[in-house]
């Protein structure tokens, strides 16, 4: 990291410092002030991190840095707020000297820090020496680690980013994949990744027909060997003890729609309107969207609900303003339908107010299916005792945090339509089915 940090602060929620670590004594305390005064008119927790410096720093990386602190913090006092913070300050004194010296990030794994940084809930009974981790060139993982049974598990992540305006375009898809690893090996292993790397294979004179991905926007735990990476795309590393994430990733590339839900709103008089509903899922029958949850905006004058669902449950949640339609299995290849009647005040379309815009959202997880279409070709986990490791994948797609429409207004002052973000074509009226 170029530059050095000069002081970190930790801030209540009214700006006063509760813990400064000054590490460099070329910066002051008003640091903090003209600090806090830039976020009392933003919504945050009662708890703010900050660090200030003389040098050019790669911001980047300090964000990075102050990620990894609240991730300790979190693992010695499970919550990081001004109480923990006031009744452990010598323990917060030790980790900040031992995350960062003279301005430069040290050791911010908890595990390792956990075992010569004692709290209550890791109180020493004999002296310790620091471990071999912070001393060694693996300073994620401890030597001496042992497990009756060894054995990894490896779960493929990817959660689905799509958003649509209201005329069925989409304006924005992407892919956001995570390799998350728990790894319960004895002793210091060396673990081997295999994916279906274009590269790679290619490289390697394999077929790449259907079954190889270009993978983009890589960015790995920093147990991985970068150099061997590189150099022949090999995924090589010793792996921290517990769960962590190995390696993320993101595809911009077109999504094709996974579920897709279009609805009518019919307005039968002055006070009573009707939502029809169709929701269809785009994937292959042998796979199971599960938890699948449908967000559809409400009139805030709304009231009298009468739901039916072709499948799963629905219910009207007036302080969201919303419909929330619940399917627990929605298998591949399927449509369901729902029909929801609301009673409104009889005003007429010159007394009404314009309607709030509001998304569709949909939610829901994908067992054992990637978009991408990444595989893990091989897991090979080598130690020099030779045991056998058994190691488990296994694969699951998600929607996104952002998986809404633009510009969507949900109307009853006149008859209308809306989209959800998997409609690819026009909506076609539909038979509900009871």
């Amino acid at each position: 990291m170029a530059g050095a940090v000069s002081a970190l602060f930790l801030l209540d929620i009214k700006g006063r410092v509760l813990v400064w670590r000054d590490y460099r004594g070329d910066v002051s305390a008003k640091q903090a002030e003209r600090f806090f005064t830039k976020l009392i008119e933003k919504d945050h927790s009662n708890v703010y991190l900050m660090t200030a410096s003389r040098q050019n720093c790669n911001a980047a990386s300090l964000l990075f840095f102050l990620h990894r602190v609240v991730d300790v913090f979190k693992h010695y006092f499970e919550e990081l707020e001004e109480e923990s913070l006031r009744d452990n300050f010598v323990v917060v004194y030790e980790l900040l000297d031992e995350m960062m010296d003279f301005g430069y990030p040290q050791y911010t794994e908890a595990n390792i820090l956990s075992e010569f940084i004692k709290t209550d809930a890791y109180r020493m009974e004999v002296t310790q020496r620091p471990p071999m981790a912070v001393t060694n060139a693996v300073s994620w993982r401890s030597e001496g680690i042992q497990y009756k049974k060894n054995e990894v598990f490896l779960d493929v992540v990817e959660h689905v980013n799509i958003l649509v305006n209201s005329n069925g375009q989409i304006i924005r898809s992407d892919v956001v994949g995570a390799l998350k690893m728990r790894t319960y090996l004895s002793g210091m292993p060396e673990c081997k990744l295999g994916l279906n790397d274009r590269i790679l294979l290619e490289a390697q004179g394999r077929s790449t027909k259907g079954k190889a991905i270009d993978l983009d926007d890589i960015k790995f735990h920093q147990c991985v060997r970068l150099a061997r990476f590189e150099n022949d795309r090999t995924i090589s590393f010793i792996p921290p003890d517990g769960s962590f994430d190995l390696m993320t990733y993101r595809l911009n590339t077109q999504v094709k729609p996974l579920i897709w839900v279009e609805a009518q709103v019919e307005r039968h008089s002055r006070s009573r309107v009707e939502i029809l509903v169709k929701a269809r899922s785009q994937f292959k029958e042998r796979s199971t969207a599960t938890n699948v949850e449908i967000e559809l905006p409400v009139s805030s004058d709304a009231s009298n609900p009468d739901v039916r669902t072709s499948m799963g449950s629905a219910s009207y949640v007036p302080e969201d303003e919303a419909l929330i339609w619940k399917i627990r299995s929605f298998p591949g290849g399927k449509e369901y339908m729902l029909r929801a009647e609301f009673t409104l005040p009889s005003i007429t379309a010159e007394e009404a107010t314009p309607e709030r815009k509001a998304p569709i959202r949909v939610k829901f997880e994908i067992p054992y299916f990637t978009v991408s279409g990444i595989q893990v070709r091989y897991l090979k986990i080598i130690e020099k005792s030779g045991y056998h490791a058994l190691p488990w994948v296994r694969y699951i797609t998600m929607a996104g945090l952002e998986v809404i429409i633009e510009n969507l207004c949900l109307d009853f002052v006149r008859n209308s339509m809306f989209e959800d973000p998997y409609r690819p074509h026009a909506l076609a009226p539909f038979q509900f089915e009871s």
